[in-house]
């Protein structure tokens, strides 16, 4: 029989055997603390839970009607050097869903087409648009939506900033104070 004694562990190895199913129990329930906010985006993002917040319903433009809503209801967001933006969601109505070539959303009355603002991309009931705040927008101002049909017209029809984006006049105002 061999008389060699084992090397007893060191403190650190004893810590790590004892507590290593406790660590990784504990790994697989930290991402289920997120799902809440996973499933509510998913379900926004679908379509299941609305346009997003503040919808405004039947605005019409033209011979056009949309349902207009700010994705969250949230300060806009920086993106770094091309400044503030605010995520926009839109649905046409059924009806004009075959006229419209195309759904615009600009800060301030468009000169023209070219410069009509950005366009919604999706689907005609859940398109999105993200909208670049200006550094010098004043709270009052209005966003305006322009339709392009497939005929060539176009039509604008604005709404004010207030009743679109509540969170959105609330940042201006403290940016305002800011400066």
């Amino acid at each position: 029989m061999s008389q060699a004694q084992a090397v007893p562990a060191s403190p650190l190895k004893q810590l790590w055997l004892k507590w290593r199913f406790h660590l990784n129990i504990l790994l697989i329930l930290i991402p289920l603390g997120f799902m809440p906010k996973y499933f509510a985006d998913a379900r926004l993002f679908r379509g299941d839970a609305g346009l997003g917040a503040n919808v405004i319903s039947d605005i019409q433009v033209g011979p056009y009607s949309l349902d207009l809503a700010e994705l969250r209801d949230e300060a806009p967001h920086a993106d770094g050097p091309a400044g503030y933006f605010k995520s926009f969601n839109a649905s046409l109505c059924k009806a004009c869903i075959k006229n419209v070539k195309a759904a615009y959303l600009r800060i301030g009355k468009p000169r023209s087409l070219r410069a009509a603002g950005t366009i919604f991309f999706g689907a005609p009931y859940n398109m999105g648009t993200s909208l670049p705040i200006p550094p010098r927008t004043k709270p009052d101002a209005h966003i305006w939506i322009t339709l392009e049909g497939w005929d060539g017209s176009m039509h604008q029809a604005s709404i004010p900033l207030a009743k679109a984006s509540p969170a959105t006049v609330a940042w201006l105002e403290k940016q305002g104070e800011n400066k």
